[in-house]
């Protein structure tokens, strides 16, 4: 895998880990990132300052994916299942690069609400 990265989102804060695509490349140079949390069923994403095309995209990712969403300049957090999934499924609205992984227990992001203040460093 590549970046460290940890995610303060609300009162949590999780490990991740950036992967070795281009799209997370990118992303990796422009941390730390600042934002405001929307959330959309059991995702939370925010836009950053990126325009990349698709790479490798998914309709369907894992729990505890994340995801950037070329058409909205976001970054997904996926910790369940969105108003677009089928049963247990993880569907984004639409399909996503998967740009890395949350290490630690990705359903705590449940707590965090629209508007939350989302920050994305390198981990020391």
């Amino acid at each position: 895998m590549g970046q460290s990265i940890r995610i303060t989102a609300g009162k949590i804060s999780l490990k991740a880990e950036l992967n070795d695509t281009a799209t997370a490349t990118k992303i990796s140079e422009l941390l730390p990132l600042k934002a405001r949390a929307n959330t959309w069923g059991d995702e939370i994403y925010f836009s950053i300052p990126l325009e990349t095309s698709a790479e490798n995209q998914k309709a369907i990712v894992e729990m505890g994916d994340i995801g950037y969403w070329p058409p909205g300049s976001a970054l997904c957090l996926f910790f369940g299942p969105t108003p677009a999934s089928q049963g247990e499924e993880i569907r984004p609205a639409s399909p996503v690069n998967v740009v890395g992984k949350i290490l630690d227990d990705p359903k705590v992001l449940k707590s965090v609400k629209d508007g939350d203040a989302v920050d994305v460093t390198k981990a020391e």
